[in-house]
């Protein structure tokens, strides 16, 4: 990616950098503090392990969560679940250190409850940090050994490395209940210093002279496809769309991680491993705050089953963890038994479980299974089971979605990779089109009407902000004011209502829904003021006689959520509804604090506001994985019409989304029916035609206004494509290209016959010139996938000729737009030059001559030719 700023750029294109110096930086930390310990005998003092604590986090912790968002900007699929995943683990193991050094003297103690000291004095419960460490130790010992196996399908640095923190990780556990083995732990993480370090700068090089300096990357220890043949019987072989994206990998084995190591810690738990859950708390919220990406990463992949499970379950964990929390440190088992009796949250858990599981029936047999082994942990989680006989169920629930969960990441982790369903993972039960025609039926009772419209109007995230304030309003339902419950109900009330519904107005932020992030914000603060009032007021002094400003706050909100019943009247009539019942739950909240309130009232409202956030959660998923409204949401009852007559004009040309396969598919059929479409490039945008068809090509020149004299290059979507056709290519030409391939570097080469091999038909002299074709192999996966559709694509710069190039899908809608039949919209384009343009012609006698210079400087070029060059000769 061509930057002033050269040096940032090459950690964008190469985020592996920064991802292996936080590895190497932590195991460095780690091993110092180990070699210490193990030579005096001395365990490290409480500031040093703050210290060892602070920088694990910050370094281990940050500078791989951002290793991980540029990995997965990149579209790496292991690159971004791994760093991810292991900023989750060193930030957990930081915390440990900090609150195992904070409070190194605790004592197996249950708090007194009743009294506003107690949240400070929870922090003073037993922290039992070398259980826990243990617990979350063991699970990411078996995600980093996965991690080290796939990872040796891309190169054979990273599985070195990641077996090392894997073995390093086992000795850690061990050296917490015997000093030997800190030596070996030690040894273990020096290693990982210098192959992280080795990895680092083997990187680095590749990113600054685009090409592999060192060996250890560019080549796999094995073929991933020597795992397995595809699986004929998988979702992805029978009509269900799976959606790509050219900018983000797919973070589904990033939420199979997190859905490993939660249940994994609470295993430990629920088993009787530990007694409280202090640190436990830490390292199941770092891990469920991770499962948050992966749901953000599936929202902008445009992905509403996976948005949904993975933010409902980072939800789950996080209540599970606190309310765990409250129960083991601040309670005491005893005295929760009774106060947790009365609580309902846990049964919407349940009912958005079911949901998930009826949602995946037409997925493959794995996510089905992982869906049921949730409906039997929610079901354990329902508080009107006794403590005694619900724990046991809770552990062994644990340890299945553990085991199934692991089981999924190496399954998504391989196929992704492989871009093929190489691990096994089951038929579909029901087909698409079965579970369609079932919703289908349920549409037809509900409407009285048989006609289903073809559009969508549920967003992606539409089901998640439903089961939030599903979550909430179940959560919030109180029999009586009982401080026991009223403490154990703060984390699942505060965490969905408040917490997950920011998480909700930030991803609506980013799809540009000004209303849509408007709704979540509101009911955040409503849902903060609850739980700061309801139910933690008696921790924090505020009772009878001091809730003057909770009254007026109210009485604000009663008139803004008026405002919002109007706004939801224009969307449809679930939205309608929530938006009433939250009216009403706001009457309650005012009664309450002029002491004056119906419990039995509030109840009610709270039971309707659950009912109504459920079927609007099963409707918004529904509607937005088929793309079509099958449950009725109800039509708008308030249409607003505008009255400027200089109302947006429709768009001149078809222009689908990139991340969509129906995008790329709707372009696709129009290039292969002779349209010419703008697409994006790993450069600048493009106009594109099929060599298949002439005039396609003859309508790219009267488009453009471009010179005839002017010659127009093809695009192929690999190298392997070229060899195919069996050019005659020498092999010093063939040796450059496959380092300058893919890339912004284009290669003029002898024209001949062989290319009617590679596809290009009667296009054959309307591309290049009578003896010589440029041919470049893109570095963008959307229009690797786009040729893979259509075959050979003539290629030019969209814009005007002799005008500035494209940047952005909008300038080539408003500038050729009305030209085209089709542009792909991809967003800013990566560059804002085009390609580097290099003779090839007579490479052997002469060399390479650098036609044009682009987005790769001429110098560079040159010295790629010239490694090449002397390596060959």
């Amino acid at each position: 990616m061509a930057s002033t700023e050269g040096f940032a750029a090459v950690f964008y294109s190469e985020p592996g950098v920064l991802g292996l110096l936080g590895n190497v930086v932590s195991a460095f930390l780690l091993c110092l503090q180990n070699f210490t310990v193990a030579t005096t005998g001395l365990g490290p003092r409480a500031a040093e392990q703050v210290l060892a604590g602070v920088h694990l986090i910050l370094i281990g912790g940050f500078v791989q969560l951002l290793a991980g968002f540029l990995a997965f900007r990149k579209y790496d699929h292991l690159g971004g679940a791994a760093f991810l995943t292991f900023s989750a683990l060193w930030s957990s193991y930081g915390a440990t250190k900090v609150l195992s050094a904070a409070f190194p003297s605790a004592e197996n103690t249950t708090l007194p409850s009743g009294n506003a000291s107690q949240l400070l004095a929870a922090s003073t419960a037993p922290l039992s940090a070398s259980q826990t460490a243990v617990a979350g130790l063991v699970a990411y010992i078996a995600i980093s050994f996965i991690l080290s196996f796939c990872s040796a399908t891309v190169n054979y640095i990273m599985p070195f490395i990641f077996g090392a923190i894997a073995l390093a990780l086992g000795f850690e556990a061990v050296a917490l209940f015997g000093d030997w083995a800190l030596v070996v732990s030690a040894v273990l993480e020096l290693g990982i210093v210098l192959c992280g370090l080795y990895g680092a700068v083997a990187l680095l090089l590749k990113g600054i002279t685009q090409r592999y300096v060192l060996p250890g990357f560019g080549h796999p220890l094995f073929n991933v496809l020597l795992l397995g043949s595809a699986q004929k019987s998988s979702s992805k072989a029978l009509g269900e769309e799976k959606k790509k994206n050219t900018k983000y990998a797919e973070p589904m084995a990033l939420g199979n991680i997190c859905d490993t190591v939660s249940p994994f810690i609470f295993t430990f738990y629920f088993f009787g491993y530990m007694e409280t859950f202090c640190v436990g708390a830490a390292w199941v919220s770092i891990i469920a705050t991770c499962q948050l990406l992966s749901s953000f990463y599936s929202y902008l992949r445009g992905d509403g089953y996976h948005t949904t499970k993975f933010g409902m379950h980072s939800l789950l964990w996080l209540v599970m963890c606190w309310e765990e929390f409250v129960l083991s440190a601040v309670l005491g088992l005893p005295v929760a038994q009774d106060s947790r009796m009365a609580m309902f949250g846990a049964w919407f858990f349940l009912a958005a479980t079911l949901l998930l599981f009826v949602m995946s029936t037409h997925k493959d047999t794995l996510e089905m299974l992982q869906n049921a082994s949730f409906i039997l942990l929610t079901s354990a989680f329902i508080h009107q089971i006794p403590l005694r006989g619900a724990r046991p169920f809770l552990g062994a629930a644990c340890s299945l979605c553990a085991a199934l969960s692991l089981y999924a990441t190496f399954a998504s982790l391989i196929n992704s990779i492989g871009e093929k369903a190489l691990i096994p993972v089951g038929p579909q039960a029901v087909s698409s089109s079965a579970l369609q025609a079932m919703l289908g039926a349920v549409h037809t009772w509900l409407s009285r009407s048989k006609d289903i419209p073809s559009g969508c109007s549920a967003a992606v995230p539409d089901a998640l902000f439903y089961i939030c304030n599903g979550l909430a309003a179940a959560a919030a339902v109180q029999g009586s004011a009982e401080p026991g419950r009223q403490q154990l109900c703060i984390p699942s009330v505060l965490i969905p209502g408040a917490l997950g519904q920011l998480f909700v107005c930030r991803i609506q932020l980013q799809g540009g829904k000004r209303f849509g992030s408007v709704l979540p914000f509101c009911y955040a603060a409503f849902w903060a003021g609850w739980t700061w009032l309801r139910l933690a007021g008696h921790l924090l002094g505020i009772g009878a006689g001091n809730t003057e400003g909770f009254t007026a706050g109210s009485i604000a909100f009663l008139v803004l959520n008026a405002f919002l019943i109007i706004l939801a009247s224009s969307f449809n009539v679930v939205l309608l509804c929530l938006t009433l019942a939250m009216e009403l739950l706001t009457v309650c909240f005012l009664l309450f604090t002029l002491e004056k309130l119906s419990l039995p009232f509030e109840i009610v409202v709270l039971s309707i506001l659950s009912v109504i956030c459920f079927y609007g959660a099963a409707a918004s998923l529904t509607n937005c994985m088929f793309g079509k409204d099958l449950l009725v949401m109800g039509p708008p009852l308030l249409t607003v019409q505008s009255s400027r007559k200089d109302r947006e004009e429709p768009l001149p040309c078809v222009c689908p989304k990139s991340h969509l396969t129906s995008g790329l598919r709707t372009i696709a059929e129009l290039l292969n029916t002779g349209a010419v479409c703008g697409v994006p490039t790993d450069t600048v945008y493009a106009l594109a035609a099929s060599c298949k068809h002439p005039q396609a090509i003859e309508k790219v020149y009267r488009i453009k206004d471009r010179p005839q004299e002017k010659p127009i290059c093809i695009f192929i979507s690999n190298l392997e494509q070229l060899r195919a056709a069996a050019p005659p290519i020498s092999p010093l030409l063939w040796e450059f290209m496959e380092n300058v391939y893919p890339g912004g570097i284009g290669c003029i080469i002898q024209k001949g016959e062989w290319l009617k091999k590679l596809g290009v038909g009667a296009g054959y002299s309307r591309v290049g010139t009578q003896d010589s074709i440029m041919i470049r192999v893109p570095d963008l996966t959307v229009l690797v996938h786009l040729i893979d559709m259509t075959g050979p694509l003539a290629i030019t710069s969209a814009n005007p000729s002799g005008e500035v190039d494209s940047t952005h899908h909008d300038m080539v809608i408003s500038r050729l737009g009305h030209k085209l039949e089709g542009v792909l919209c991809d967003g800013e384009s990566d560059e804002v030059v085009a390609s580097t343009v290099v003779n090839c012609t007579r490479i052997d006698e002469s060399g390479i001559t650098i036609v044009r210079e682009g987005c790769i400087p001429a110098g560079k070029v040159m010295q790629i030719f010239e490694r090449v060059k002397n390596r060959v000769v």
